[in-house]
């Protein structure tokens, strides 16, 4: 569609507001306005309503909202419909337990992360404690509990899919291998940056690994050497280092898939490097704590 220069600037916002609501199942795509439900919490005044249907059925209406362009659900409604047996919450530690068949799935209030037998599953938002009840993003629990979930632009509804699978744990799921290096070389490089940075680093390792310009392996990614030395700790020897429980569980939300960036293939801090090359010939990213990404 073409717009003639005289176009009112109105009509050129609204094309633009357009292009940029494009992302699923966000509060772009299903605005309030299109919806009379009513609430059944105190969500923000930025809240937005959205449909999730079960088998053609609408369920959670007045409970699910879409907050910083991610779904919540109540965490007990939600495992409730997919029939947990159990859902229990600890006030010394704040964190709730559903328990369903031999799965033990643990989230704890405002994280980006919850833990379903020994994995983990991050979102970009964490989640909120609205009304004093658990709220979390949809994805991740539903993730947790084998849930699929479809987003249907057209009806501008969520779909779930209950697979009937039980979780498969972590000593199944993760490559023992991939997890070994990973999380060591995380530790090594970025011990001290918080838990989004140590993804990041994990990303350029994966990131590394699925381009054709370096080895194909974790191990490969880590130990390679064309073009000089890639990381120093597989150098200095500080990779052996037995890796902290975070920089593990960032291995491991880096191996369910997370990605904060799948272009980023260099990082380097600034402050300490005593080679500029990234700098100087990589495009910057971005920057998490003492890290700087580049392409």
């Amino acid at each position: 569609m073409k717009v003639k220069k005289f176009a009112l600037r109105g009509l050129a916002a609204l094309l633009l507001g357009c292009a940029l609501f494009a992302l699923p199942i966000s509060a772009a795509e299903v605005s309030a306005e299109e919806h009379s439900g009513e609430w059944k919490y105190n969500f923000p005044a930025d809240a937005a309503h959205v449909t999730i249907e079960i088998d053609g059925v609408k369920v959670l209406e007045g409970e699910a909202a879409i907050l910083d362009s991610v779904t919540y659900v109540p965490l007990r409604s939600f495992s409730e419909l997919f029939h947990a047996d159990s859902i229990s919450w600890n006030g010394h530690t704040n964190t709730a337990t559903v328990k369903k068949g031999a799965t033990d799935i643990n989230i704890k209030s405002n994280t980006y992360y919850i833990e379903a037998e020994g994995r983990y599953f991050y979102s970009s938002t964490p989640t909120k404690n609205i009304d004093d009840r658990l709220f979390v993003p949809i994805r991740i629990i539903a993730k947790a509990l084998c849930v699929d979930v479809e987003w249907d632009s057209q009806r501008r509804t969520v779909v779930l899919t209950d697979t009937g699978k039980a979780l498969i744990g972590a000593s199944e799921f993760y490559d023992s291998n991939d997890l070994y290096w990973l999380s060591r070389i995380i530790s090594a490089e970025s011990a001290g940056e918080p838990l989004i940075g140590k993804i990041a680093v994990g990303n350029v390792v994966l990131n590394r690994k699925e381009s054709r310009s370096y080895p194909n392996t974790i191990y490969g990614v880590i130990f390679d050497r064309k073009g000089g030395t890639q990381f120093t700790p597989a150098v200095t020897g500080t990779i052996y280092k037995a890796p902290t429980a975070e920089s593990i569980m960032a291995a491991k939300i880096c191996l369910e898939g997370y990605s904060v960036d799948t272009a980023i293939l260099f990082f380097m801090n600034p402050r300490i490097a005593t080679n500029n090359w990234i700098s100087k010939n990589r495009p910057f990213a971005f920057r998490i704590a003492n890290h700087d990404f580049y392409y």
